[in-house]
């Protein structure tokens, strides 16, 4: 069992930490090294001060399309973890808006009547597909489960200046039925990964399974919140103290044990 360290990442909007990461871009070292390889998820904190750029992930397929060999697409999740009263996210664009439609609202600066924008409260889950378009609005802080991709394509920055990829946004993008924002279900699954909620009340154990013993196999505990709570291994001898926010990997094989009141999410990568 592995608790992993948070690589923190400065933004104009706020900053993220990579809370468990293999990636080139933010990569845990110690994390990489127990693996033996890379791990196929990214988890990420996120704290939006500002609102971030309307943007847009390419699936597998047109990332290796654009961006060449080697390179994966973004699906991704996020849990509001704080929201302030009015706070709200760009969730997908209005029905049957073209893609010349959108081209000419960015260049006019006259994109807001093409988004959908949502309100969020604590606790409230979103699935962003690949090709989704999106946006953190200001006063939220999320939890974010993704592929191990940094791939974005940034095609709305509400005029502050910095670089754009209109062309790429525009190509990507799918105009498909999404699940509602709603309170964060205890299980989540989809193509990539799997999220389980567990709400601990004494004492809970897990076995991480051996499987293949591949990098994937290893499994992550996030603390969601707790009180009073502690983690060990079977090969700890004391127990140590968890903390909301905090991130454990657990190895194939392994099995941990979280005593007190907690609540968390297991993610297992596919």
């Amino acid at each position: 069992m592995i608790k992993l360290n948070a690589i923190k990442s400065e933004k104009i909007w706020g900053y993220e930490l990579w809370i468990a990461s293999t990636h080139p871009n933010g990569c845990q070292k110690e994390f990489i090294d127990a693996l033996g390889g890379e791990y196929p998820l990214l988890v990420k904190v996120i704290q939006a001060d500002d609102t971030l750029s309307i943007q847009v992930h390419p699936d597998d397929e047109l990332a290796i399309k654009l961006e060449g060999e080697g390179n994966r697409g973004k699906t991704e999740c996020w849990y509001v973890l704080d929201a302030a009263p009015d706070a709200k996210l760009v969730y997908g664009i209005k029905e049957n808006a073209t893609k010349e439609e959108l081209a000419k609202a960015i260049e006019e600066s006259k994109l807001d009547p093409y988004l959908e924008f949502v309100n969020v409260k604590k606790g409230d889950f979103i699935f962003i597909p690949a090709g989704t378009v999106h946006a953190i609005g200001a006063g939220l802080r999320l939890m974010e489960v993704q592929q191990s991709c940094d791939l974005t394509y940034r095609f709305y920055d509400w005029g502050r200046g910095r670089e754009v990829h209109i062309e790429k946004g525009l190509a990507v993008i799918k105009q498909e039925e999404m699940i509602p924002v709603a309170p964060m279900p205890q299980e989540f699954d989809c193509k990539y990964f799997t999220l389980e909620v567990k709400d601990v009340k004494g004492g809970w154990s897990m076995l991480c399974p051996k499987a293949e013993n591949l990098p994937k196999d290893w499994q992550l505990i996030y603390v969601i919140s707790s009180e009073n709570a502690c983690i060990r291994s079977d090969s700890d001898k004391v127990a140590k103290t968890i903390s909301a926010e905090e991130i454990y990997a657990i190895a194939p094989g392994e099995k941990i044990t979280i005593e007190g009141t907690a609540q968390v999410m297991k993610i297992i990568a596919k």
